[in-house]
């Protein structure tokens, strides 16, 4: 008889099946080489060792990258399923950590890790020592429940299930511009005054356009003179004077190159959430971390509008 333990697939490593997965989701070598932290020859080795293991070829090879092979495909939706067995293992093994040190990942915004974030990691890292700390300024979603971070600040509300949310408090937005480019151009007395002056904005992000037009204003995306989506150079534009632009208001407020305007009307603030997975908000790091920022964070938000 056989000996089942001599199967190839009783030796499957998981990080083969992570390998293919992560080729699955990006299409190409590089970007899942990327996403793991990996080489891509490193994963083209794993994915050609997982197909002589199966016995099955898992893509096709074309000039833009890497598709799913019909067989690929078949085999994805449980490769799936062990992905999300070894995702518990590891919160779990994660969440029963008691010790007071050790990594926690915290990822932002940009804006709000460059220009809030630092000293408050400075406070953190001078009361608690033994807790490392890895700050992901990024704009785009990272997931926590593959432990791409394990605290979120965020300015809306995770509806992903198994994570536990805090609304903190809202960050107010104003209307800004170098005291530079007062001088020369003047100061708008109005709303419709506003369409009059160079404007900041945007290039593929319709929020402006969309707040603007929900205020009243018809404005399309070319009536912003100056258009830039990385939210750091947004602000140095509109700090060299390129025109008038948006801000959160702490941001701006400790700059004395900046003068807010005030054109008579209320712009919505952000609301800004702590998120984290529920496995891991009660490991002591974890829970420290998040209280620690709450403390850090309250001085730039205002009260929360509801709980």
């Amino acid at each position: 008889m056989d000996n089942p333990a001599a199967s190839p697939l009783a030796r499957l490593d998981w990080a083969l099946v992570q390998a293919f997965l992560a080729v699955a989701e990006t299409g190409s070598l590089s970007g899942a080489a990327k996403r793991l932290g990996s080489s891509q020859p490193t994963l083209g080795r794993q994915i050609s060792l997982l197909e002589a293991s199966l016995g099955l070829t898992l893509f096709t090879r074309h000039p833009r990258g890497l598709s799913l092979s019909e067989e690929g495909a078949r085999l994805r939706p449980a490769a799936e399923r062990m992905q999300a067995a070894m995702r518990d293992i590891a919160l779990t093994a994660a969440g029963r950590d008691t010790r007071l040190q050790g990594t926690v990942r915290i990822t932002a915004s940009e804006v709000v890790s460059h220009h809030i974030l630092p000293p408050i990691i400075a406070q953190i890292r001078q009361q608690e020592p033994g807790i490392q700390v890895v700050l992901l300024p990024s704009d785009s979603t990272e997931n926590l429940l593959y432990r791409e971070a394990d605290i979120a600040l965020r300015m809306y509300r995770s509806t992903q299930l198994d994570i536990i949310t805090r609304h903190i408090g809202d960050l107010r937005i104003g209307v800004y511009a170098a005291k530079s480019y007062l001088e020369r151009r003047g100061h708008p007395r109005s709303a419709e005054d506003l369409l009059t002056h160079d404007l900041i904005g945007y290039e593929r992000s319709d929020l402006i356009v969309r707040g603007m037009q929900a205020a009243g204003f018809t404005i399309a995306r070319e009536a912003f003179q100056t258009r830039c989506d990385d939210q750091n150079t947004y602000w140095q534009l509109l700090r060299a004077g390129c025109g008038i632009g948006f801000s959160q208001s702490g941001v701006a407020e400790a700059d004395p190159q900046v003068e807010q305007i005030d054109l008579g009307f209320a712009i919505p603030p952000l609301p800004l959430w702590l998120a984290a997975h529920q496995a891991m908000r009660a490991t002591p790091r974890i829970a420290r971390v998040w209280k620690l920022l709450e403390a850090g964070l309250a001085p730039h938000v205002t009260a929360p509008r509801s709980a």
